[in-house]
């Protein structure tokens, strides 16, 4: 029998434990650190306490981003929980032709988030596709704003999200349905059960874990949104930046040689809290069913 020195392991361990030590762990120190300073990217700068977190206390924009973050949260959340669900079950059925739709509905998904808001950003413009057409067609006189106001920009924002995170939420469920028995869809339908019937008392129990890992990503992803915000209001967060997010303040005060790094690392610790809310929420929420 062969063995190995002790050290082996080690040496296989260590290069990927390094990558975690500089890329994840001490950037999330140093973040800690910088938010009780007033660095900036040249010229450094020195220690000023808790000043910081009192400035955002009394941040307009970020009482905005905030309000916008949770927004998208509480809109996006439903719709690509149940949507994505629906659809599973509509393509997992061994139809001709179903290959297409599957690969439809995802094509969304492997297309760049850059690209597709370019997109989405000239057909919703005042002169694109969806008012030209709009307005040939006489439901409206003149352009509606859907780059340019407040709530118009941000409903534009999650509709973009909603759509391109369907197919990616439809694979996971499609993985999940495939550990739902169909012993069980097959003794409820000779007890007379309907197809209605079947999806809640046996698909949605069946499934219930992986929407709960889904309503987690979701969370974090709609908290953490950048992209489509930045791409549709053309980096400028809106009218009056009232339609940032909390990563789009980030990157604000954190750009150019002026750039405020201290303040935009308290921002980032406020981010990590508001993500860690609804994470631990539905985890709790999904402990409590596992025991009931």
């Amino acid at each position: 029998m062969r063995y190995h020195r002790w050290f082996t392991p080690w040496v296989l361990v260590i290069p990927a434990l390094a990558w975690l030590l500089v890329f994840n762990l001490w950037p999330s120190i140093n973040t800690v650190i910088l938010s009780f300073t007033n660095a900036r990217p040249i010229g450094g700068g020195h220690f000023v306490g808790l000043k910081n977190f009192e400035a955002l206390l009394h941040d307009e924009q970020l009482r905005w981003a905030l309000l916008n973050s949770v927004i998208y949260m509480v809109v996006c959340l439903p719709f690509l929980t149940v949507l994505p669900l629906l659809l599973a079950v509509l393509v997992e059925k061994k139809l001709p032709g179903i290959t297409f739709f599957r690969t439809a509905f995802y094509t969304p998904v492997v297309a760049s988030a850059v690209v597709v808001a370019l997109i989405w950003q000239w057909i919703l413009d005042d002169r694109g596709l969806v008012n030209g057409m709009a307005e040939k067609l006489g439901f409206i006189s003149g352009p509606l704003p859907f780059l340019s106001d407040q709530w118009l920009l941000l409903l534009s924002a999650i509709s973009l999200t909603i759509w391109k995170g369907l197919g990616y939420y439809m694979i996971i469920y499609l993985a999940a349905l495939g550990n739902v028995g169909r012993e069980l869809h097959e003794a409820a339908a000779v007890d007379g059960a309907g197809p209605f019937r079947r999806f809640v008392h046996i698909t949605i129990p069946g499934v219930r874990g992986t929407m709960i890992l889904i309503s987690i990503l979701i969370s974090v992803s709609a908290l953490r949104v950048f992209s489509e915000l930045f791409i549709l209001s053309g980096g400028k967060g809106g009218p009056g930046g009232r339609d940032n997010s909390v990563v789009m303040l980030i990157q604000q005060y954190s750009q150019g040689f002026e750039g405020n790094l201290g303040y935009a690392s308290a921002l980032s610790i406020v981010l990590f809290f508001v993500t860690v809310v609804p994470m631990l929420v539905l985890a709790r929420l999904n402990r409590r069913g596992a025991e009931a």
